[in-house]
């Protein structure tokens, strides 16, 4: 499904390497570069697509998602903001939801930065009474780096809800995360476990006390994808299992069987935003062949 949006109609192209198009019912920036392809909803900021060159697509996004205005899309890299799950309504927060506006963008021979702008409004004043500006900038090339800066006067949790593609949910393992981890498949109950993750089932953590940096190692598709974490507390680990893809609409039966979310959150500490002093979390992603040193 990734493919189909770099085939998408052209409403207007920006730059060479930077067009907007229509994805659904939303405008969606597709980046077209020697070094990678990518593309970004306006809706959300949210990353749909990142497939530097030469490589297979390494973002996950499901086959069922609506894109209509106001609906969260299911896949890609989401940004949970200013709180991560039930804490408030919308699940997840009002940033995944609601249109940004692309307020800057630049590219040499290396890649394309693009940055969105959200800024309090009557919306999201009705949902959460405080001013501020938050601020996605992308970084796409041969890797991709994802920053968000939130200014004001305020304490959210956040994360970068990152989807990977992968060959098989059955043979991933994932390396770096720690050994504590607070499972909300079992209401919040704390664990311990060494080594690597594997899935068995639904699974759904948040680590807190990850590594720097989270690989995940998928011997069906012969590639590593590392998930460097900048700024977070947490890691959360999510898969929904058959039970539970299976009764969600906007995920096909079959599809947790080739995702698998690695997340790079502020979780069991809250950022802090203060005047002057912006809270930051970020994410830089990287794909490698396996068997390569």
């Amino acid at each position: 499904m990734n493919q189909n949006i770099f085939t998408l109609p052209v409403t207007q192209q920006i730059t060479p390497a930077l067009s907007e198009r229509q994805i659904g019912q939303l405008p969606v920036i597709v980046v077209d570069h020697p070094a990678c392809r990518a593309a970004i909803t306006l809706q959300g900021a949210h990353l749909l697509a990142w497939q530097p060159s030469g490589e297979q697509p390494v973002i996950w996004l499901s086959g069922n998602t609506a894109y209509d205005p106001g609906t969260a899309i299911r896949g890609g890299v989401p940004i949970c903001w200013p709180w991560f799950g039930p804490a408030g309504t919308p699940s997840h927060g009002f940033a995944r939801n609601i249109p940004w506006e692309l307020t800057d963008h630049s590219e040499n021979e290396e890649g394309v930065t693009l940055t969105f702008t959200l800024t309090d409004n009557p919306q999201t004043q009705a949902l959460w009474p405080h001013a501020f500006t938050l601020v996605a900038r992308f970084t796409l090339g041969a890797e991709c780096h994802i920053e968000l800066a939130s200014t004001g006067d305020f304490t959210t949790t956040a994360a970068l809800h990152s989807y990977f593609q992968i060959g098989d949910i059955d043979t991933i393992a994932v390396r770096g995360l720690g050994s504590h981890y607070v499972d909300k498949v079992l209401d919040g109950a704390e664990g311990e476990h060494q080594g690597d993750l594997v899935f068995t089932g639904r699974t759904d953590r948040v680590y807190t006390q990850p590594q720097a940096v989270s690989t995940i190692v998928d011997p069906a598709l012969q590639r590593e994808i590392e998930v460097e974490h900048h700024h977070h507390s947490d890691v959360i680990a999510w898969n929904p299992g058959v039970a539970l893809s299976t009764s969600m609409g906007d995920m096909t039966d079959d599809g947790y069987k080739t995702m698998v979310c690695v997340e790079t959150g502020c979780v069991s500490t809250p950022q802090v935003s203060k005047p002057g002093a912006p809270a930051r979390l970020a994410t830089t992603l990287r794909v490698r062949a396996l068997n390569r040193a």
